[in-house]
This record gives C-alpha cells, structure tokens and sequence, in this order.
C-alpha cells in the first residue's frame, strides 16, 4: 500500500502533475493561450499600447463581474447590473449639471443609487421569496427605463472632474485599470477575510445547512445584492468618465460579459466556488478575444459566437475538472501553503507568457507595408442605411488601394471607444468613424489625435474632438424637408403620429429636431403620438400597431428611418398610401422599392454608398497630406413615386 501510494505521488509530481496544474488553474492556461494566439497573428497585438487598451477594456466587466461574483458564490445570479451600471452614471451626470449639485455629493448619490437597487433584489429574494433570476430581470428593465426618463432619452455630459477617472495618471497608467485592480481586491478581501465572505460560500454550498447553523441567510442575502449593486454603480462611474457621458443605453448586455468572467474565471453557477483572482482572469479573455478578433478584422456577429463558444468550453472545462478530482480553492478557505503555491502558479504563469510571447514578436519584427491603412468603425451594421456606407466604403478602398478594417459597434457606445482605442494603437494611416454617440467618441478620438492619427466623421460628427474631414448629410435639414413633403401632402392639416429612433443618438435627435422645425410652417398638422422604435422593423410594427388602437383616424406618420417606416406599413396594411401617408428617412433599398409601389409616399435619402465612398476618399487624402474640406456636405433628397426610377443612392 505505501509503495502504491509513493508511485502515485511521483507520478503526480510529473506528467500528472502538470495535467491537474492546467485543470486546476484552467482559465489562467486559457488566457496564456489567447496571448500566445494573438500575438503570433498580429503584429499590432503585443505593443504597449495594446496591451494597456485591454486593460482598459476589461476594467467595465471585470468590475462588474466582481460584484456579481458575491452573488454567484452564494448560488445567486443578478441580472440587472448593466442597467443599474447606466443608471448609477445617469443620476451622477444629471445630479451635477441639471439639479447643480456639488460634484462629491453626486458621486455619493450615484453610489447610493446602485446600493439602493441592489437592496431592492435583496428584499425581494429574501422577503418576497422571488426566484433571483425574475427579481433581476425586473430590476434589469426598471433601471434601463429610469435612466431614460432622467435623461430624457439623451446622453448627459459628464463634470469634468470626474471625467478624470478616463484618463491617466503619470501619462501611461490608465485610471480605469487602476480601480479595477482596487475594486478586485476588496473583493479579494471580501471574500477571504470578512464573515459575510465566508456566509457567501455556506449558502451557496447548502443554503439549508446555512440556515440550520444558524446563518442569518435572508439578512445576509440582502447584504450580498446590495454589494453587487454598489459595485454596479462604481463600474457605471467609470463606463462613462472614459465617455465623458452618461448614456442611458450604455453597458446593455454587459451583464451577460459579467456572468460569463466569473464562469469563465472557475466559479459555478452552482453555487460555493469562486474567487476574485478567477474573475480578473476572466474578464481578461473576454477582452483579449474582442481586442484581438477586431485587431484580425474579424465580424462582430463571429466575435459573438467566439464569445458563445468559449463559454462553452469554459462550464466544460469546470466539469472534467470536476470529474478528473480537481478541487478549486474557495477564497475563504484557510491554508497558506495553498496560496503561496496559486502565487507561485501565477508568477510561473506570467514568466512561461513572457517568454513565449517575446520569441513570438520576432516573427513579426521588422515588417512593414506601404499599403494605406484605414479603420472604419460603423455605430451599427444591423439596418440596411450603414451597411450600404460599408459597401461605398469598402469599393473606394479597393478601387484606391487601401487595406480597410470595418468594424461594427452594435450601437453600443462604449464597445466603439474600445475599437477606437485599437485602431489608434495598431498604427493604422487613419480612422473613419460613425459615431454611436457624438460626445461618447470624443476621448477615444482625442486619444487618436494625439498619436497623430487623422479621423474622418462619416453621417455623424464628433464632439469636443478634432478630425481631418466630416462627410455627412444634414440630419436636422432632412427632418424639414420631411415635415414639409408630409405635410404638403395632407394639404397642410391633419393628425399624425412619429416613430423616434433609438434614444440617445444624435441621429434621431436631429431628424427629430428638424422635423418639429419644419412643422411650425404648418399648423394644420397635429402630432398625436411619438414613440421610440429603435430605428427596428419589428418594434416600428408592433409600436405602430399599439397607435392605431388610440389613433385609429390618423392621416400621416413621420419616421425617423425607412426600417420603422416599413414595419408601419405593415401594421397600417391596406390604409399605407391611401388614406395613411408615411414617410421615411435614408433610403435605402426595401425602402425606395416601398416608394416604388406606392405604399411609402416618400424617404428623406442620404446617398449612403456616396457618404463611405468620400469618406474613405479624404482619409487618403489625409494620410497623404493633401488638403481636406473640414466638412464635405452629400445633399439629401425627397425621393417620391414621381423620381425614385431615377435616384442611384
């Protein structure tokens, strides 16, 4: 028996021992990997720059995630910490400019507000008895929903003061990194060294044996909600220095990234296993994947199922480890030989990447092309109108020879600063951008103005920042030339109803802007309804159909684009065109063929392959040196039944 037991040992001290290394610290061994990956396919990717861009990346989610690690440990899951993420960051901007309140007394607000909502799903789990998955969704739709009413639908500057929280400190570290690594480890010592850490880890290893060891569950439920939302709060404070605005819309989804750094990070969903350290890593993957995949030119809709399919691996993974007898160390579990070995593991860890990497950068050592360089990063590639700016864009830059990247922000706002900050950092000639939000790439387009780096505003300008040329049609004169062709239409009186955008972005603000202007010529015209769509067929459709029911005698509809102006068709069915008039904005394809047909009256069209097509001509121009008008107008055009047979867009 004792010689078996010896053989054992000193197979576990070789090839065994490394196989339960890798199981044990499976997430480190991943990242490792995605370093080693990335590096070998791109030379951008293992710079200084890059690497401190991931970094910032990473911190929204990973402090995010750090909360929600709290609720996971104990078997919990908190779905609401995106919206409670905005909301937090949408008091504090409101709170110092619009109520004028003292700076520091706004930052205690917007933490007071992300600990209030976490209270809120700690009540209703604990005393409401409410499954924490249903507590949180509601709490996911209420937060979203009070940051667009404070807000009233429409990004908040952020103060100054606090603006400094995006920057950095000594010219090199990011500030963001910096509470990132603060915020884990607190969590680190929340976890380890404090009773409500370890009544985290009883309840979620048996929630009744808690209760029966006499555990305070309810109490101490509360107690681990109510983290989750102050951490929510501090990485909404953060998401929007580094956009220098609260936007209403901002971190959607982002619970979803922070569930899935705390499984990717080791801990179960289970419940009674997790650990700050796991979390971090993580979060780190997910950027790394996202900064290297944009830097590799790949889809945001792959990037999606990349993401997809390493969580998949990841819950894998924590079962064949579970299997192959692998035993996470619980962060509140005593035994310093066991953390002494982790840090030795991560040192290890760190030197092998080290190593590895730096032979990697030779193979990219040296080369260069004198290829034009151009990054475009579009606000959306999920509606027809910026899909055809790609195309023109993408035909100019083979016509003229010049190595494009496009990249897709999904309207998200913060996701666009990160693809900014990589273009800037991957030495590309120049960036064309279509901002998400005019002031939310300001600091990222800052950051390329001072690398040198010229950028080109395609539809939408940028705030507070400088760019070599902006190409774009005029939002607000096409809503007048809406108002007037609807209007002429109706005979200068009637009642009507305007499906708005996606709230918070310039273009619906514009177009909605100018539209009211045009009306004022007619006073005959009454607006009945206005309801947010979000520029989608789908949800023009269903918003339309919910009109009707309270406006059944309406004579027009006025929509801020073709997409919600064609789900109205819909819904109005044989009334489009006939005793309904609807006119859309853009021009796009299934929009003109809806013209065409009768059932559209008009589309307000911006000529969309002509806006890439000039865009990605003066970034030529300007990686060349050549002079660039400060702003190249493309006319816009009411494009009716009578002329749509001769518009090309």
């Amino acid at each position: 028996m004792a010689t078996d037991t010896l053989k054992t040992r000193a197979s576990a001290g070789g090839a065994g021992g490394i196989r339960r290394l890798l199981l044990d610290n499976g997430a480190l061994t991943a990242l490792i990997g995605l370093v080693i990956v990335m590096s070998a396919l791109s030379g951008d990717f293992l710079t200084t720059d890059n690497l401190l861009n991931i970094g910032v990346q990473a911190a929204v989610t990973a402090i995010l995630a750090f909360g929600v690690t709290f609720v996971i440990v104990s078997a919990g899951i908190d779905l609401s910490v995106g919206s409670v993420a905005a909301l937090s960051a949408t008091v504090l901007a409101w709170s110092a400019t619009s109520a004028g309140v003292p700076v520091a007394i706004a930052v205690l607000l917007a933490i007071a507000t992300g600990l209030a909502a976490g209270l809120v799903n700690g009540v209703l789990i604990s005393y409401g008895k409410l499954p924490p998955f249903i507590a949180t969704l509601a709490m996911l739709s209420v937060g979203r929903g009070l940051s667009l009413v404070i807000s009233q639908g429409s990004p908040i500057a952020f103060p100054s003061s606090v603006s400094h929280l995006g920057d950095t400190l000594g010219g090199w570290l990011p500030v963001p990194v910096l509470v990132m690594v603060i915020m884990g480890l607190i969590t680190a010592f929340v976890l380890g060294r404090t009773y409500i850490g370890r009544s985290m880890y009883a309840i979620g290893g048996n929630e009744e044996a808690a209760r029966l060891s006499g555990l305070r569950v309810k109490k101490q439920k509360i107690a681990i909600y109510a983290l989750s939302g102050l951490f929510a709060a501090a990485a909404g404070i953060v998401l929007a220095s580094r956009l220098s605005s609260a936007q209403p819309q901002a971190a959607n989804g982002y619970e979803l990234d922070a569930i899935a750094a705390v499984v990717i990070g080791g801990a179960s969903l289970a419940g009674g296993t997790g650990k700050a350290s796991g979390t971090l890593i993580g979060a780190l993957i997910l950027a790394v994947l996202r900064n290297g995949l944009n830097l590799l030119s790949v889809s945001a809709f792959w990037q999606q199922v990349v993401i997809g399919v390493v969580i998949a691996l990841a819950v894998l993974l924590d079962t064949v480890r579970r299997k192959a007898g692998a035993t996470p160390v619980a962060a509140g579990t005593p035994g310093g030989a066991g953390k002494g070995k982790q840090a030795l593991t991560y040192v290890l860890a760190a030197a092998v990447a080290v190593a590895v990497v730096g032979s990697l950068s030779f193979l990219h050592g040296g080369s260069s092309s004198k290829t034009p360089k151009v990054g475009l990063s579009l606000s959306t590639l999920n509606n027809p109108f910026f899909v055809q700016i790609k195309q023109g864009a993408q035909a100019e830059a083979k016509k003229q020879g010049v190595d494009l990247t496009v990249t897709d922000a999904q309207n998200d706002a913060s996701q666009q600063a990160n693809q900014l900050q990589n273009f800037t950092s991957s030495g590309l000639g120049a960036i064309v951008v279509n901002p998400v939000d005019s002031d939310a790439a300001g600091p990222a387009v800052r950051a390329a103005n001072k690398a040198g780096v010229p950028v080109v505003g395609v539809d939408r300008g940028v705030n507070k920042a400088k760019t070599a040329a902006l190409v774009a049609s005029d939002n607000i004169e096409g809503g007048k030339l809406g108002a007037q062709a609807l209007a002429e239409k109706l005979g200068g009186k009637g009642k009507i109803v305007i499906l708005q955008g996606l709230a918070g972005t310039s273009a619906s603000r514009e177009r909605g802007a100018g539209f009211e202007e045009g009306l004022k010529a007619y006073p005959g015209i009454q607006v009945v309804a206005e309801q947010p769509a979000d520029f989608d067929r789908t949800k023009g459709l269903d918003v339309m159909t919910n009109l009707l029911q309270a406006h059944p005698d309406i004579q027009g509809v006025f929509a801020e684009n073709d997409e919600m102006a064609l789900g109205a068709i819909k819904a109005l069915g044989a009334k489009a065109g006939t005793s309904v008039q609807v006119v859309g904005f853009d021009g796009e394809p299934d929009g003109l063929a809806a013209v065409k047909a009768g059932s559209l009256y008009a589309s307000v069209a911006q000529q969309p392959s002509q806006l890439g097509r000039i865009a990605i001509d003066n970034a030529l121009r300007a990686i060349q040196g050549k002079k660039v008008e400060e702003t190249v107008k493309v006319p816009v055009k009411v494009v009716t039944k009578d002329n749509v047979a001769g518009f090309t867009g």
